[in-house]
């Protein structure tokens, strides 16, 4: 059986590539803890036997994963507990990789020259009996809070909807980081609802209407050019911004004052 060998901190910082200033980070956060400290040079020591356990949370940081998560995966009381948490944090890496990529491929297409024209259609929506959820949410939640509201009011409706899910957007929401959020599904029979969601009156609005093709994130130069659009002929009201959700496609909808015209 080998037996562990003390090591210097310099020495130990060689063969694990982690600097020393590294290690006496690590130290404080009680991720890896040198072997023996001298009591009175205060000098740490670490052991062979720490090699692998450094190296891994060398590999773990280059990865970006969380100390918690990394003092998780050392201190996993089995393989399965191990594997859950880096099998997680793999998760979030590809996912953070899919949005790079979609992201430059976003920025290319965004310096390429000349922008597709869009085309506008002006709607008068009138008034409609809707299983909604209206809270104030924050940017930065709004997605997650999106997912979770269709949801809510897909097991409240389930088949009896009457029309799309649709959403309405306050100004505040873009333009301070948090605003008035309502998502809907219109419905003509009558529900039993629960937990957040409410039968309301979406009120009646006219609209400029256009279709964004593509996933939502892409969605702001379809929102650029719209509200461009709406903006150059001086036709804007006040109101929320509303959307349509139709499977691979989206209606984006521009509140217009009445009486405007393409």
């Amino acid at each position: 059986m080998a037996v562990a060998v003390l090591l210097s901190i310099g020495e130990f910082s060689t063969m694990t590539r982690l600097s020393r200033k590294a290690l006496r980070h690590y130290h404080e956060l009680g991720l890896l803890e040198p072997a023996r400290i001298d009591p009175v040079s205060g000098y740490r020591y670490y052991d062979t036997g720490q090699v692998r356990a450094a190296q891994l949370i060398r590999r773990f940081r280059d990865l970006d994963m969380p100390v918690p998560e990394v003092k998780a995966v050392l201190e996993a009381p089995d393989d399965s507990a191990r594997d859950e948490v880096v099998a997680a944090h793999l998760r979030r890496l590809e996912s953070r990789l899919d949005r790079t990529r979609d992201a430059i491929s976003a920025l290319r297409g965004l310096l390429s020259p000349g922008v597709a024209p869009i085309r506008v259609e002006f709607r008068e929506v009138p008034a409609v009996r809707a299983a909604a959820i209206s809270e104030v949410v924050g940017i930065a939640g709004v997605e997650q809070w999106y997912r979770d509201a269709e949801a809510e009011i897909g097991a409240v409706v389930g088949a009896v909807a009457s029309g799309p899910l649709q959403g309405m957007y306050a100004t505040g929401l873009f333009s301070d980081d948090l605003g008035a959020v309502t998502l809907f599904v219109p419905v003509e029979a009558e529900l039993t609802v629960s937990g957040r969601v409410r039968v309301v009156e979406i009120p009646a609005a006219r609209l400029a209407v256009t279709v964004h093709e593509g996933t939502h994130d892409r969605a702001d130069r379809t929102y650029g050019a719209l509200g461009t659009y709406v903006a150059e002929r001086g036709i804007g009201a006040d109101g929320p911004v509303r959307e349509v959700y139709l499977g691979d496609r989206m209606e984006i909808c521009w509140p217009v004052t009445s009486g405007s015209r393409p």
